[in-house]
């Protein structure tokens, strides 16, 4: 069974809420774990940065063939946690040393990945590269890029684990 989720007592302000997308490996877990990190006011599960025209479904996205990532939109308040943090716990449920793979999930669409929409945050995320290289001997290879393309998933996809909390997850709670 999940954890409750606080940040559902919360009431959030447009004018504080940042986006980072986040690819983890399964969305299901990510997504989540991350609606539960104080501060964060939405999550979503998507694809992102594929090789191929919008839309796409999942099944052509789990063939691997269309370059897209499974990833979670992370919609957080500047006035509760900060960039650092959400990336902070970001790597503490994925391993950045794994090419195109997290726990038993395989494949290109199960990199990890961070996404931004603003240049302005690449610093931070470097820096979160950083810290988190002082815990792996291994080379990190969580790519860095723009936000160059975006999808919801589909219905089913999201809030799964709320809707089906023995459902398949890699992320530990």
């Amino acid at each position: 069974m999940l954890p409750y989720n606080k940040n559902l007592d919360l009431t959030f302000e447009a004018t504080n809420l940042r986006t980072i997308y986040l690819a983890g490996g399964c969305f299901w877990g990510t997504d989540a774990y991350m609606a539960r990190v104080h501060g964060v006011a939405e999550t979503e599960s998507g694809y992102a940065n594929g090789n191929v025209p919008l839309p796409v479904t999942y099944e052509e996205v789990y063939t691997d063939q269309t370059g897209y990532a499974e990833v979670v939109k992370v919609v957080y308040d500047t006035t509760r946690t900060s960039l650092a943090i959400v990336l902070d716990e970001f790597f503490s449920i994925t391993n950045p040393t794994t090419l195109n793979k997290q726990a038993e999930d395989e494949g290109t669409r199960y990199r990890s990945g961070i996404y931004y929409i603003d240049e302005v945050d690449i610093p931070e995320i470097k820096a979160a590269i950083s810290r988190v290289q002082t815990r792996f001997p291994e080379p990190v290879v969580t790519t860095i890029e723009p936000l160059a393309n975006y999808q919801p998933a589909e219905a089913y996809h999201q809030d799964y684990l709320e809707k089906n909390p023995n459902g398949y997850c890699h992320v530990q709670f």
